[in-house]
């Protein structure tokens, strides 16, 4: 796990360098708004999905260069989804990434405005990007479908706000599975997907890497939820143990500690048994999968 850790810890410190130059400085008073985006994205954070989408690109030859700006806009993205997860109206959060939350450290409505920015932003940065047109319109396309509200993460958001008061769900695994796929899933398949376009493969090399997204996006949703039980907070950057204070449905509370952690080691088995078609090309997809289990924050 240590190999992988320090190629994502790489990646990471060489990513953040480049991400400032993307927040244009303003004297106006609109510039506050632009302070809280720039904020929200420099305050830490693994960059786990742009990791992903340079490690799939380069199955197919592909340079981190390469995958870049689709791995800007994806964070851009993400980013955004925190900041409104974090509002007193969905998980009403004080911490991220062991620092105030966009909203604590500014205000609600101009998170609300930061985050809006962050998405309109991660499309503006698709668009001017240096690839083919036709790779920027799949690009496009599909980080739309995978952040919005047909199947997208938007809808995993409002089931994720339906569960906090399902106190008689009678599929609570099924429930819990759906929010994953979509809120969680989504964007961690859209990663795999965008390093896949940007190679240019074709339909069996893609659909390989969507069959590992799922597996590696359940196992990460129940990493989650063990480690708001077990975790330490520190390690892990924000507040603990509200799953079980607001009475949440989990994969812990559902299938219980052990039984969760049983799920995602056999998940996180499938998840490499996908990438057989890639060979030793793979090998840091296959270690990801273990470090998304293994990992303490």
């Amino acid at each position: 796990m240590n190999d992988v850790l320090d190629k994502i810890k790489r990646f990471s410190k060489a990513f953040n360098a480049k991400l400032p130059a993307f927040f244009k400085k303003t004297e106006g008073y609109e510039k506050r708004v632009i302070e809280a985006m720039e904020y929200a994205v420099l305050n830490g954070g693994k960059r786990l999905r742009p990791f992903l989408v340079s490690e799939c690109a380069k199955l197919f030859g592909k340079t981190e260069d390469d995958a870049f700006f689709a791995g800007v806009s994806l964070e851009f993205l993400h980013t955004y989804s925190l900041i409104h997860d974090d509002l007193p109206a969905m998980d009403n959060d004080d911490f991220r990434r062991g620092k105030p939350t966009c909203h604590k450290a500014f205000d609600e409505a101009t998170a609300v405005l930061a985050g809006d920015g962050l998405l309109t932003y991660a499309f503006e940065i698709l668009a001017d990007s240096n690839y083919d047109e036709v790779v920027k319109i799949k690009l496009i396309k599909l980080l739309s479908q995978g952040a919005g509200a047909f199947g997208g993460m938007v809808s995993g958001q409002m089931l994720d706000l339906y569960a906090e008061n399902a106190k008689d769900e009678k599929e609570p695994l099924k429930l819990i599975e759906n929010i994953e796929k979509m809120k969680t899933g989504c964007l961690l398949k859209y990663a795999c997907e965008a390093g896949a376009v940007i190679g240019n493969a074709d339909d069996e090399h893609m659909k390989a890497l969507c069959v590992y997204a799922r597996k590696i996006g359940q196992t990460f949703q129940i990493s989650d939820d063990i480690l708001d039980v077990i975790g330490d907070e520190k390690k892990v950057g924000k507040t603990l143990k509200k799953d079980e204070a607001q009475n949440k449905l989990t994969f812990v509370s559902t299938l219980g500690l052990e039984g969760a952690r049983q799920k995602e080691h056999i998940l996180t088995t499938e998840a490499k048994d996908a990438l057989h078609i890639f060979g030793d090309k793979a090998k840091t997809l296959r270690d990801l999968a273990d470090f998304i289990v293994e990992r303490e924050y």
